[in-house]
């Protein structure tokens, strides 16, 4: 009797690059899995058995792995939960070789396979991998050759000056692929930049036109939503204002070329009200702000509603800003029950860097725009925004106030509100639509785990691994001591200095002290990699580094002494 076959449980994986047609019937995905449960099924005597979850991408590109089945697939695989993997083709499961490499590994270390039911391979030989290397190096240059004719054809049009689709800006409409100016809107726009230039100040416009009823264009989406029809924000005012298309120019990455529309804006009127901007605008606030700035100035409370005031104390040169409760202001540490007195930079870096990474999820952004047709630009502008807010934070001081609306703070947590309406405006270039639902009209909630921690002298807010964790910069006196330790390491190695006294004499300290510091040459490699990255606890200081020394040879008991 022929023994039975070892069971193989086979997962199928399906995608599609854009999301036209998955609303039919029968779509490119179902045909697919058809493909792949038919392959399965003719493997049976192999002991291929399919497992019933269904991996399905719809409408995600296959230039990355930020794929919501994809990501499940792997949590499946990493639970040993899946033996084969099971695609149409193998570019629907990836187009980049680099991606390519990364699944491989992580298939590898799992003993898991993979077959294109087109394409014959065997991932366990020397060959297999060869052919699959090629081919999806072809699809990788066919997938970049494809962009680049896009980018080129896109810079070609706009140098040109033709309009190159999206949502017309207010004041204009399209016509056979052109901006054609709509005369009532146009009047607004000019009277927005006369007022403007009077008012100087754009808090003061936005609520002149608040009172006198102006709103901006209602319209109906091919999907049935509806945008505009609100009063203007500060955002959406600075983003007209602040548009070149009313000078009748075309911007392409920062440069400005003569458009084929009509200009609604004199070219004086428009340079006069860029000049008032720099003058009096949120940029040059903030330039006057960076003696001593103070990001979140009016943003923080307690959970008990109690605001959190900007404060300083200086001890020498330095100065050490926090964000403190009024409570503690007025009765003092020892008299007040209650109350913060938090970090200034701790909590503004997280706050930014949360923010930040929230901007570059794509299902988070996805869910903030109208139409399927608004997510690209404004994932595009959303990564923009997240790198503006994290390289120059002082300098975007106004765009996070008019983002961020309040951060409430307990023990353990710290709640950002962002205005839903505001980050919309600046996605999509559009105000939102009026609110069709209660959860419409709700602000966007950031919730972030995190606790205050005493590191020697210091008071840190530590967010805590399972919150939004926050990239920083590589500690300098962490990587410098690295550093030395494997200097010094090297040189006694390779005979260039004979003895650690002789290297004590030549660095002008101790042998004792070598002896205890050369320790760190040794360090794992992956907490040398979270140090360089600036990944490390904020808990691991310098001095912490220092009392750790010399370290244990055990790379486990590393980590448990400094990263735990």
């Amino acid at each position: 009797m022929a023994d039975c076959p070892t069971i193989r449980r086979c997962a199928i994986y399906t995608r599609k690059s854009s999301e036209e047609g998955l609303d039919q019937a029968y779509n490119s995905l179902a045909a697919q899995r058809d493909a792949c449960t038919a392959y399965i099924a003719s493997q049976k005597h192999e002991g291929w058995t399919l497992v019933p979850k269904a991996y399905d991408d719809g409408g995600f590109s296959g230039g990355n792995l930020q794929r919501p089945a994809l990501e499940g697939l792997m949590q499946d695989i990493a639970r040993g939960e899946i033996d084969i993997i099971v695609v149409y083709k193998i570019d629907r499961l990836t187009r980049s070789l680099a991606d390519f490499a990364k699944l491989t590994d992580v298939l590898d270390r799992h003993n898991v396979s993979f077959v294109a039911v087109t394409q014959q391979f065997n991932t366990s030989t020397s060959m297999g991998r060869l052919t699959l290397n090629v081919l999806l190096s072809f699809a990788q240059f066919e997938r970049e050759v494809a962009s680049e004719r896009i980018r080129d054809k896109i810079a070609a049009s706009k140098r040109r000056g033709i309009w190159m689709g999206g949502h017309p800006p207010h004041g204009y409409e399209v016509k056979a692929r052109k901006l054609v100016v709509v005369p009532e809107e146009a009047e607004t726009v000019r009277h927005l930049f006369d007022r403007y230039l009077e008012l100087r100040s754009v808090q003061l416009l936005r609520r002149e036109l608040a009172s006198s009823g102006r709103r901006s264009k209602r319209k109906v989406l091919q999907d049935g939503s509806v945008v505009g029809g609100v009063s203007f924000s500060r955002g959406a005012l600075y983003t007209i204002l602040k548009n070149p298309i009313y000078r009748g120019l075309i911007q392409h990455k920062g440069e400005c070329f003569p458009g084929e529309h009509e200009p609604i804006v004199e070219e004086k009127l428009f340079s006069d009200v860029q000049r008032v901007l720099e003058q009096q605008g949120p940029g040059d606030k903030a330039r006057r702000k960076l003696s001593s700035p103070a990001l979140l100035k009016g943003l923080v409370f307690d959970a008990q509603g109690e605001r959190l005031q900007p404060t300083h104390c200086s001890k020498g040169r330095k100065k050490y800003r926090y964000y403190t409760s009024k409570s503690l202001l007025k009765e003092g540490r020892q008299q007040a029950t209650s109350g913060f007195r938090v970090p200034a930079p701790d909590l503004e870096m997280i706050v930014i860097r949360s923010l930040a990474g929230h901007l570059r999820k794509r299902q988070w952004v996805a869910a903030l725009v109208p139409g399927p047709g608004d997510l690209p630009p404004a994932l595009e502008k959303a990564q923009g925004i997240a790198v503006d807010i994290e390289r120059q934070p002082i300098m975007n001081t106004g765009m996070i106030g008019d983002l961020v609306t309040r951060i409430t703070m307990d023990k353990r947590n710290i709640h950002l509100r962002v205005n839903r309406d505001q980050l919309v405006a600046l996605l999509t270039g559009r105000l939102p639509e009026d609110a069709q639902s209660p959860l419409d009209s709700l602000p966007l909630v950031i919730d972030i785990t995190g606790h205050l921690l005493r590191c020697g002298k210091q008071v840190r807010l530590v967010v805590d691994e399972t919150g939004d964790q926050p990239y920083s910069d590589p500690h300098p006196r962490l990587v410098a001591e690295i550093l030395r330790a494997r200097r010094w390491f090297d040189a006694l190695s390779s005979g260039e200095v004979p003895t650690i006294a002789a290297l004590a004499r030549a660095e002008g300290v101790s042998a004792s002290y070598i002896s205890l510091k050369i320790s760190l040459a040794f360090l794992a490699p992956d907490i040398v990699e979270t140090i360089v990255d600036g990944m490390q606890p904020m808990s691991l200081t310098p001095e912490r580094l220092k009392k750790a020394c010399p370290l244990p040879a055990s790379w486990e008991e590393q980590r448990a002494l400094l990263l735990a």
